[in-house]
């Protein structure tokens, strides 16, 4: 008789928040109705809206499903991800996501990105410029940028990824495992760059699948001109820096 022995994956999106009052209850009510289930890390940086104090409310409810890590203030995006990617690995999560909380990324694409991973690969990116990727609500303005700074980034990395500025993907745990979080430079814009970037130089194999990434529902764009600055200039440093440096541990 052969014992069949079933695999048990665990998974954690991250979302990093600061004054996301309209968005967070319904964002964590949507996520934990999914199936596979997902379990939730906010990344609150002191969102004097209240924020989370409803992500407290939620936990006392789901204690196990819903966990919060609170800031003192507004420290960049970037600090805020490895913030989580740091719990997830000490928690020993096997998939851990990133999105948004202004419903710009849709939550029924978690299924798909852990689907991703579970084939085989070892970061899975939501991307907007893949065949059958789509934006909705951008101003003609807003899709030149994306655009043109997704090019721009291909071009001086030569990295095979079509949307590198993207905010909603998926990691495998040894990916987050072998990046040295030390060595990511950068906090804003362009970490979501570095981090496929890393990814890329440390050899993972990396997919795109199309999603449609929508302007935020409620609640104010964190864009801004220094952001986009961030990533131009970063772009540059990134690729002189890689030359002699490595992101492994």
């Amino acid at each position: 008789m052969t014992t069949q022995t079933t695999i048990s994956t665990s998974r954690l999106v991250i979302i990093p928040t600061y004054n996301e009052i309209e968005n967070i209850e319904r964002m964590l009510e949507k996520v934990l109705s999914l199936s596979p289930e997902f379990d939730i890390l906010i990344v609150d940086d002191g969102s004097p809206d209240g924020t989370a104090s409803i992500v407290k409310q939620k936990i006392e409810q789901l204690p196990k499903r819903i966990h919060l890590i609170e800031r003192s203030g507004k420290l960049g995006l970037g600090t805020a991800y490895i913030a989580g990617f740091e719990w997830a690995l000490k928690n020993n999560y096997d998939h851990i996501f990133e999105m948004d909380c202004d419903f710009s990324h849709n939550p029924d694409d978690l299924i798909r990105l852990d689907a991703q991973l579970l084939e085989g690969s070892d970061l899975a990116v939501g991307s907007r410029y893949v065949r059958g990727g789509k934006l909705k609500n951008w101003p003609l303005s807003r899709i030149l940028i994306s655009f043109g700074a997704s090019v721009y980034v291909r071009l001086i990395t030569f990295m095979p990824v079509k949307d590198p500025t993207a905010g909603f993907v998926a990691y495998k745990k040894e990916v987050l495992s072998a990046i040295d979080f030390k060595k990511i430079k950068f906090i804003g814009y362009a970490f979501q760059i570095e981090m496929k970037f890393a990814t890329y130089l440390l050899g993972f194999k990396i997919k795109e699948i199309p999603i449609l990434f929508s302007d935020r529902e409620e609640g104010v764009s964190k864009m801004s001109g220094g952001i986009v600055r961030e990533a131009v200039m970063g772009v540059l440093q990134m690729r002189f820096w890689a030359f002699s440096n490595s992101y492994s541990r």
